[in-house]
Protein backbone atom coordinates (compact mmCIF):
# COMPACT_ATOMS: atom_id res chain seq x y z
CA UNK A 1 0.00 0.00 0.00
CA UNK A 2 1.23 3.46 -0.83
CA UNK A 3 0.73 6.80 0.67
CA UNK A 4 -0.37 9.51 -0.51
CA UNK A 5 1.48 12.51 0.82
CA UNK A 6 0.94 16.89 0.42
CA UNK A 7 3.76 18.96 1.73
CA UNK A 8 2.40 22.08 3.74
CA UNK A 9 3.63 25.52 3.52
CA UNK A 10 6.40 24.66 5.87
CA UNK A 11 9.09 22.78 4.34
CA UNK A 12 9.95 19.38 5.68
CA UNK A 13 6.59 19.04 6.80
CA UNK A 14 4.28 16.36 5.27
CA UNK A 15 0.28 15.58 5.30
CA UNK A 16 0.34 11.79 4.62
CA UNK A 17 -2.95 10.06 3.88
CA UNK A 18 -2.91 6.37 3.47
CA UNK A 19 -4.54 3.90 1.25
CA UNK A 20 -7.59 2.45 3.02
CA UNK A 21 -9.44 -0.80 2.02
CA UNK A 22 -12.92 -0.99 2.78
CA UNK A 23 -15.69 -3.44 2.74
CA UNK A 24 -18.17 -4.74 4.92
CA UNK A 25 -16.26 -5.69 7.74
CA UNK A 26 -14.92 -2.35 8.36
CA UNK A 27 -11.33 -1.25 6.96
CA UNK A 28 -7.68 -1.87 7.21
CA UNK A 29 -4.68 0.25 6.40
CA UNK A 30 -1.04 0.66 7.19
CA UNK A 31 -0.12 3.56 9.76
CA UNK A 32 3.57 2.64 9.31
CA UNK A 33 5.78 1.43 6.49
CA UNK A 34 9.33 2.31 6.58
CA UNK A 35 10.12 1.54 2.22
CA UNK A 36 6.83 3.76 1.81
CA UNK A 37 8.31 6.25 3.74
CA UNK A 38 11.42 6.42 2.07
CA UNK A 39 9.50 7.09 -1.33
CA UNK A 40 7.94 10.25 0.01
CA UNK A 41 11.59 11.56 1.72
CA UNK A 42 11.15 10.20 5.59
CA UNK A 43 14.55 8.21 6.20
CA UNK A 44 14.18 8.10 9.55
CA UNK A 45 14.32 5.58 12.53
CA UNK A 46 11.70 5.56 14.89
CA UNK A 47 12.77 4.54 18.21
CA UNK A 48 9.36 5.18 20.72
CA UNK A 49 6.10 5.34 20.48
CA UNK A 50 3.67 7.29 22.83
CA UNK A 51 0.05 7.83 23.41
CA UNK A 52 -2.54 10.29 25.11
CA UNK A 53 -5.93 10.65 25.91
CA UNK A 54 -7.78 13.66 26.06
CA UNK A 55 -10.90 14.85 26.61
CA UNK A 56 -12.59 17.54 24.67
CA UNK A 57 -10.79 21.03 24.78
CA UNK A 58 -7.17 19.67 25.52
CA UNK A 59 -4.31 21.97 24.35
CA UNK A 60 -1.15 20.19 24.36
CA UNK A 61 2.24 21.94 23.28
CA UNK A 62 4.01 23.62 22.19
CA UNK A 63 7.10 20.97 22.71
CA UNK A 64 10.21 20.15 20.85
CA UNK A 65 13.61 19.00 22.26
CA UNK A 66 17.13 20.12 21.95
CA UNK A 67 19.46 18.38 20.52
CA UNK A 68 21.36 16.27 20.86
CA UNK A 69 17.53 14.40 21.77
CA UNK A 70 15.79 16.44 18.94
CA UNK A 71 12.35 14.19 17.66
CA UNK A 72 11.38 14.00 14.67
CA UNK A 73 7.13 12.69 15.05
CA UNK A 74 4.85 10.81 13.04
CA UNK A 75 1.36 11.76 14.39
CA UNK A 76 -2.11 10.56 13.83
CA UNK A 77 -5.16 10.14 15.52
CA UNK A 78 -6.54 7.10 16.68
CA UNK A 79 -10.08 8.03 17.64
CA UNK A 80 -11.47 11.29 17.79
CA UNK A 81 -9.87 14.33 16.16
CA UNK A 82 -7.12 17.36 16.78
CA UNK A 83 -5.94 19.87 14.99
CA UNK A 84 -2.57 19.94 15.04
CA UNK A 85 0.03 22.87 14.68
CA UNK A 86 4.10 22.58 13.79
CA UNK A 87 6.35 26.03 14.35
CA UNK A 88 9.25 26.11 12.01
CA UNK A 89 12.44 26.90 14.41
CA UNK A 90 15.10 25.75 12.51
CA UNK A 91 18.11 28.17 12.68
CA UNK A 92 18.39 29.51 9.00
CA UNK A 93 15.03 28.17 7.53
CA UNK A 94 13.23 31.05 5.67
CA UNK A 95 10.17 30.14 7.35
CA UNK A 96 11.35 30.34 10.97
CA UNK A 97 8.62 31.58 13.48
CA UNK A 98 5.73 30.55 10.95
CA UNK A 99 3.26 27.76 11.72
CA UNK A 100 0.78 25.38 10.09
CA UNK A 101 -1.82 23.46 11.06
CA UNK A 102 -3.84 20.18 9.78
CA UNK A 103 -6.76 18.37 11.35
CA UNK A 104 -5.87 14.43 11.89
CA UNK A 105 -9.21 12.80 12.98
CA UNK A 106 -9.56 8.74 13.55
CA UNK A 107 -12.21 9.63 10.45
CA UNK A 108 -9.91 11.02 8.17
CA UNK A 109 -6.88 8.71 8.80
CA UNK A 110 -4.41 11.71 8.07
CA UNK A 111 -0.72 10.51 9.44
CA UNK A 112 1.56 14.00 9.77
CA UNK A 113 5.73 14.11 9.73
CA UNK A 114 6.48 16.80 11.75
CA UNK A 115 10.48 16.67 11.41
CA UNK A 116 13.23 18.11 13.49
CA UNK A 117 13.61 21.98 13.63
CA UNK A 118 9.98 22.15 14.90
CA UNK A 119 8.02 22.66 17.76
CA UNK A 120 4.69 20.78 18.15
CA UNK A 121 0.98 21.07 19.62
CA UNK A 122 -2.82 19.86 19.43
CA UNK A 123 -5.89 20.90 20.43
CA UNK A 124 -7.85 17.61 20.75
CA UNK A 125 -11.77 18.22 19.17
CA UNK A 126 -13.63 15.42 20.82
CA UNK A 127 -13.57 13.81 23.92
CA UNK A 128 -11.64 10.85 24.81
CA UNK A 129 -9.35 11.70 21.64
CA UNK A 130 -6.39 8.72 21.48
CA UNK A 131 -3.31 10.54 19.92
CA UNK A 132 -0.59 8.42 19.12
CA UNK A 133 2.84 9.37 17.57
CA UNK A 134 6.36 7.34 16.75
CA UNK A 135 9.52 9.31 17.81
CA UNK A 136 13.08 9.66 15.99
CA UNK A 137 14.71 10.21 19.49
CA UNK A 138 14.14 9.29 22.76
CA UNK A 139 12.51 11.38 25.55
CA UNK A 140 15.05 13.24 28.06
CA UNK A 141 13.78 15.34 30.41
CA UNK A 142 16.38 17.82 30.91
CA UNK A 143 16.56 18.56 26.69
CA UNK A 144 12.47 19.09 27.02
CA UNK A 145 11.84 22.70 25.77
CA UNK A 146 8.53 24.65 24.15
CA UNK A 147 6.79 27.62 24.01
CA UNK A 148 3.17 29.16 25.32
CA UNK A 149 0.38 28.15 23.25
CA UNK A 150 -0.65 31.43 22.22
CA UNK A 151 2.32 33.60 22.06
CA UNK A 152 1.59 36.97 20.05
CA UNK A 153 4.57 37.06 17.96
CA UNK A 154 3.86 33.34 16.77
CA UNK A 155 0.03 34.45 16.22
CA UNK A 156 -1.04 30.65 15.67
CA UNK A 157 -4.91 30.42 15.26
CA UNK A 158 -6.16 27.61 16.86
CA UNK A 159 -9.73 28.25 16.18
CA UNK A 160 -11.13 27.98 19.12
CA UNK A 161 -14.36 30.01 17.82
CA UNK A 162 -14.56 27.33 15.06
CA UNK A 163 -14.79 24.64 17.06
CA UNK A 164 -16.66 26.49 19.78
CA UNK A 165 -14.01 25.43 22.59
CA UNK A 166 -14.34 28.96 24.90
CA UNK A 167 -11.06 28.21 26.59
CA UNK A 168 -8.57 25.33 26.21
CA UNK A 169 -7.35 23.30 29.05
CA UNK A 170 -3.70 23.52 29.55
CA UNK A 171 -1.19 21.00 32.08
CA UNK A 172 0.87 23.29 34.48
CA UNK A 173 3.50 23.02 32.84
CA UNK A 174 2.43 23.74 29.80
CA UNK A 175 0.91 26.95 31.25
CA UNK A 176 5.01 28.00 32.32
CA UNK A 177 5.92 27.83 28.37
CA UNK A 178 7.46 30.72 27.60
CA UNK A 179 6.78 33.21 24.63
CA UNK A 180 9.09 32.77 21.92
CA UNK A 181 12.44 33.78 21.46
CA UNK A 182 14.30 33.47 18.14
CA UNK A 183 17.23 33.03 20.04
CA UNK A 184 16.42 30.55 22.74
CA UNK A 185 14.04 28.75 20.32
CA UNK A 186 16.00 27.71 17.20
CA UNK A 187 17.26 23.73 16.42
Amino acid sequence: MKFNHEKTALEGVLVITPEVRSDERGCFFETYHGRDLEDIGIWEDFVQDNESVSKRGVLRGLHFQRRPYAQGKLVRVVRGAVLDVAVDIRKDSPTRGKWTSVELSGENKKIAWIPIGFAHGFLTLEDDTIFSYKVTNFYEPRSEDGIIWNDPTLGIDWQLGKYGIAQPVIGKKDLLLPNYDPERHVL
